[in-house]
């Protein structure tokens, strides 16, 4: 049984919030771990609050089978707070000039990398870093499962690239089942109670007219053990004569 990992985001930004911009983060991180047999735990999209984002890490480091990726707030302006409550939610408070990150600004902006692009390069302690193709001031990560990446997609999206591709490369994939059944949901409840918690399971019900219709959807990594609470269902639909498809036919084709 491969080791369950549950994957978070947090989008920090006002600007998100409040309009100004949409975000991009959630479609792009959601895209890469279903590509690799992942799936997002849950996602914030937060304020640029130091209280709110220590909270929401806090929250997250809770979880022992959790990786993060954060985006946004690793810059040099005031409103830059994600390096700082980085520290205090996973470095006891303890940062550093980390030295590499340190060069990297210097190569980059010269004399102008003082007073204030420097300053990027404080990170928490122990802090390994993933390249920025756009202007080379580095991203972040901690214990191999948080990672701190810029608000701007232009420079986030490489880095979770990089850091999924180097330590979360490929997930064993699930197995699903599907199945589309005329009845409502309150007729299936008996039957629904009986799966496992463990296992993934949705219900979708839809009314077309007056019929209703049901999509189950049933899956995990033991093929034999979704096949067996899989046949709870069609038993449902032979003893009641339910009609039913093996497909959710709701489903937009790509």
């Amino acid at each position: 049984m491969n080791k369950k990992i549950n994957f978070y985001s947090v989008i920090i930004g006002t600007e998100i919030l409040n309009g100004r911009r949409k975000d991009a983060h959630f479609s792009f991180l959601n895209k890469e771990l279903l590509n690799r047999g992942w799936e997002h735990k849950a996602s914030f999209i937060i304020e640029d609050d130091p209280e709110l984002i220590l909270n929401i890490f806090n929250l997250i480091k809770s979880d022992e089978n959790s990786v993060m990726f954060c985006f946004g707030g690793i810059g040099a302006t005031p409103d830059d707070f994600t390096r700082v409550v980085a520290a205090k939610a996973f470095t006891n408070g303890n940062m550093e000039f980390h030295e590499d990150a340190k060069q990297r600004i210097i190569e980059e902006f010269k004399k102008e990398a003082y007073p204030h692009r420097v300053n990027m390069a404080y990170l928490p302690l122990d802090a390994k870093l993933l390249k920025n193709i756009v202007n080379n001031v580095a991203g972040f990560y901690l214990e191999d499962r948080f990672f701190f990446t810029p608000g701007f997609p232009s420079m986030s999206q490489s880095m979770v690239i990089e850091a999924l591709d180097k330590l979360y490369p490929k997930n064993i994939s699930k197995y699903r089942k599907t199945i589309t059944i005329n009845s409502s949901e309150n007729d299936l409840i008996d039957s629904m109670k009986r799966i496992p918690h463990h296992l993934d399971f949705s219900s979708l019900p839809k009314i077309i007219g007056n019929e209703r219709k049901v999509v189950i959807s049933l899956a995990g990594y033991d093929k034999d053990e979704v096949d067996f609470y899989f046949q709870i269902f069609i038993d449902f639909c032979l003893e009641f004569k339910k009609e039913y498809e093996l497909k959710d036919i709701f489903e937009k084709s790509s």
